[in-house]
C-alpha cells in the first residue's frame, strides 16, 4: 500500500482532482456513501446517445475515494455507458481481489494502480464508491 501512496498519479488524483466540480448541465446524477467510514459523493454525468461526454463529482472522503472517483470519471469520458458499466464491473472484480487478464488491466488505465487495494479489505470500499455509484445509476 505504501507504493500506492508514492505513486504521483495516484496523489496528483487525490490531492488535485480535474473531475471535481458540479456539473451544471447533467444528464444522470445519483450519489453514493460508504456507511462504513462515511465518505460521501454526487456522481453526475453528461450523456448523449449513450456516450458519456462529461463525468464530474463532488462530495468529500478519505485519499482512496477521491482519487478513485477523479480516476474513474477521466477514464468513462468518452466511453459508451455500456462500456462505463463494463469498465466498473472489472474495476470492483479487481479490487476484490479476482484476477484479471492483461487485457482487462489495460482497459483500466491509471485505476488498475488501485488493484493492491484488495489486500485492505477495509479500504475496498472506499475505492469503490464511486464504481458503484456509476454501476447503479447506469
Amino acid at each position: 500500500m505504501a507504493d500506492l501512496y508514492r505513486s504521483a498519479t495516484f496523489m496528483e488524483h487525490g490531492l488535485h482532482p480535474d473531475c471535481k466540480y458540479e456539473l451544471d448541465d447533467a444528464t444522470h446524477e445519483h450519489e453514493g456513501v460508504n456507511p462504513s467510514c462515511g465518505d460521501e459523493l454526487k456522481l453526475q454525468l453528461r450523456v448523449r446517445d449513450g456516450v458519456i461526454e462529461e463525468a464530474a463529482f463532488t462530495g468529500h472522503g478519505c485519499a482512496i475515494s477521491q482519487a478513485s472517483a477523479d480516476i474513474m470519471a477521466d477514464l468513462i469520458t468518452g466511453k459508451t455507458t455500456d462500456e462505463a458499466k463494463r469498465l466498473a464491473e472489472l474495476f470492483m472484480s479487481m479490487v476484490r481481489g479476482e484476477a484479471l487478464d492483461e487485457a482487462a488491466i489495460a482497459d483500466l488505465g491509471e485505476a488498475a494502480q488501485l488493484k493492491d487495494i484488495a489486500h485492505m479489505p477495509a479500504r475496498v470500499k472506499c475505492a469503490q464508491l464511486a464504481w458503484r455509484t456509476l454501476d447503479t445509476m447506469i
